[in-house]
C-alpha cells in the first residue's frame, strides 16, 4: 500500500455558493451551521463533462472539460445523484421525491416513491448499469440503531423491485466492471458489502462484508474501473482507499484541504486517474495513480 496526495482542480464559484438560510436537509444533517452547498455523486458524460450534485439546494452541475460550472438542474428537491440514460434521459434519485427524472431545467416526473404501498425513506446513490438496470439506495436516517436502509434494482422495463432492508446506512453503489458483483457502502457500520448481481428469483440476495474500514464516519461514494479496482470515498476522513478485486489495499489518497469526502470516480480515459470530491470547501480534487502501483 502506497500513500499519495491528491492535486486540486476546481472549486465552486462564488456566485454559486448559497448564502441565505440552510435548507431543512441541511439544518437535518448539519443542525447550527452554514452550508453553501453539498456536492455528491460525481460522473462523467460522454463528452467528458464531469456532473455533480448539490444535495440542499436541488441543484445539478456539469463542469466542462476546461473547468466552467454551470447549473443544469435546479428544482425544489435534494437530488443525490443523477445519470444519463443512452437515450439522454437524465434520471435522479432525490432524498424528498424519490426516483425522478428530469424533465427541464426546473422541472421533473416522479417514476416512483416507493413499491408495495411502502414509500422510500429518503434515496441515497444509483448506479446505472450497462445493461439500464438502475441500482439504488435508501438510506433514510438509518443506522446501527435502527438498520432499515434498503437496496433496490431498477429494471429496464421500470419494474422496481427491494433486496435489502437491513443495513446501516446504505449509501454509494457500483458494480464490479465485470457486472457480476456489486458494492454497497453501509456507511454506519464502516463497511463496504457486496452480493451477486445474478439475483435469486424471489427473496434477498446473499450478502458479505467486503471492506471492513476504519475511521471518519464510514465510506461513502464508490467506484470501479477496468483494472478491477474498487475506490471509495471515507466520508469526515479526508481521504479516500483504492483496494484490488479481492480486496487489498492499494493506495491510501489524502487530500490537501477539507474531511467531506464524499464521492469518486475514474476518469473515462485512463483507469488510473480518480476524481475526488469534498463537499466541505466544495471541491474537485484528482490523483494520477503510478503506473507501478497495482500491477
Amino acid at each position: 500500500m502506497i500513500e499519495l496526495n491528491a492535486t486540486p482542480l476546481y472549486t465552486l464559484p462564488e456566485s454559486y455558493r448559497h448564502r441565505g438560510k440552510p435548507s431543512s436537509w441541511a439544518e437535518m444533517t448539519r443542525p447550527g451551521q452554514k452550508m453553501h452547498s453539498f456536492l455528491e455523486a460525481a460522473f462523467f458524460d460522454a463528452n467528458l463533462n464531469l456532473w455533480l450534485s448539490d444535495v440542499p439546494y436541488g441543484r445539478i452541475f456539469r463542469i466542462s472539460t476546461e473547468g466552467h460550472w454551470e447549473v443544469m438542474h435546479q428544482i425544489d428537491g435534494e437530488p443525490h445523484s443523477m445519470r444519463i440514460t443512452r437515450d439522454g434521459k437524465h434520471i435522479a434519485v432525490d432524498y424528498r421525491h424519490g426516483l425522478i427524472e428530469f424533465t427541464g431545467y426546473d422541472s421533473f416526473k416522479v417514476l416512483s416513491n416507493g413499491i408495495g404501498g411502502q414509500s422510500f425513506l429518503g434515496l441515497s446513490d444509483m448506479y446505472l448499469a450497462d445493461d439500464e438496470t438502475l441500482w439504488f439506495t435508501d438510506s433514510g436516517r438509518s443506522s446501527y440503531s435502527n438498520p432499515i436502509g434498503r437496496v433496490y434494482c431498477r429494471s429496464p422495463n421500470g419494474t422496481v423491485r427491494l433486496l435489502l432492508d437491513c443495513v446501516p446506512y446504505s449509501n454509494g453503489i457500483c458494480l464490479s466492471h465485470d457486472g457480476n458483483t456489486v458494492y454497497v457502502a453501509a456507511t454506519r457500520a464502516n463497511q463496504v458489502w457486496q452480493f451477486s448481481s445474478m439475483l435469486p428469483k424471489a427473496g434477498q440476495p446473499m450478502v458479505g462484508t467486503f471492506l471492513q474500514l476504519s475511521g471518519g464516519l464510514g465510506p461513502d461514494g464508490l467506484a470501479t474501473n477496468s483494472l478491477g479496482w474498487l475506490a471509495v470515498a471515507q466520508a469526515q476522513a479526508g481521504r479516500s482507499y483504492l483496494f484490488d478485486k479481492v480486496g487489498d489495499i492499494i493506495a491510501e489518497i489524502r487530500l490537501p484541504t477539507g474531511l467531506w469526502t464524499t464521492s469518486v470516480a475514474f476518469h473515462p480515459n485512463d483507469d488510473r486517474l480518480l476524481y475526488i470530491i469534498d463537499a466541505q470547501h466544495a471541491s474537485v480534487f484528482c490523483c494520477a495513480i503510478p503506473v507501478r502501483v497495482g500491477k
